[in-house]
This record gives structure tokens, sequence and C-alpha cells, in this order.
């Protein structure tokens, strides 16, 4: 038999990731696939550091938890953005990773280009976490 959990302890399990994660944690976005797990070294190029804001994730409710704030930044280098990372704010730890596309893309977070060149403003359209078990 699968667990299955109910919607508080689903909702907890999300708002602990911004908890673990901390105030102004650091989204990485960057080039190519993603490592094969949070604890490998980073792979691709860095193509955008964005500094979250300190309450960058809403409340946990009915199994999901949306962004929150403005999430934006600076493109540092140029290339197309193939996933993104969530590191503390040291950016030494990595508490998660997934894809990262255009609007309808289909990615884990959507981003308003993916095509990204040095000095370019990106900004995160969408990214939300969504728990699984129900």
């Amino acid at each position: 038999m699968s667990l299955q959990y109910s919607g508080a302890v689903r909702d907890a399990q999300l708002d602990a990731v911004e908890t673990v994660a901390g105030t102004a944690p650091k989204l990485q976005i960057r080039s190519g696939a993603a490592p094969a797990n949070c604890a490998a070294a980073d792979s691709g190029t860095l193509l955008c550091e964005i500094t979250l804001p300190s309450d960058w994730m809403a409340a946990a409710s009915g199994g999901s938890k949306a962004k929150s704030g403005t999430w934006s930044g600076v493109g540092v280098a140029a290339g197309s953005a193939g996933h993104w990372r969530l590191k503390n704010s040291a950016g030494s730890t990595t508490h998660a990773q997934g894809t990262c596309t255009a609007t309808g893309g289909g990615g884990d977070m959507t981003l308003d280009n993916v095509s990204i060149a040095v000095d370019q403003a990106v900004s995160v359209n969408t990214f939300t976490l969504s728990a699984g078990n129900a």
C-alpha cells in the first residue's frame, strides 16, 4: 500500500522547504540538464543568480505552495536556461532543483525568456511546489 498523508501533513512538508532553505536563499538558473541529485556538484553554466525575497513562498494550502513576491535578476552569462537550483543564502547547499522552460513549456519553473544574455533582465513567471501522497 502507498503512503497517504492528511492535507495538514502535506502542507507542513511543503512549508518545511522554505524553513530549511531559509530567508534570502539563492536561486540559480543554469544551462543544460540538472545534476543527478541535490548533493551532486553544479552542472551547466550559471546564467543568472537571484536572491529571493525573505518570504519567498506563500503558505502551503491544499497540497501546493506558490512563489511569493518578485523573482527577478540579471543575466551573468549567455546561454539557454535548462534547470534551476535552490540554495541556502550562502549559496553552498542545494535544497531543491528542477527544470525551467518558457511559459507553457511544462518546466517545474517558467521564465519570461529562456534565452539569456549578459545583463538581460530575467524574471521567474511561475513556480509552485506540489505534494503527493494524498
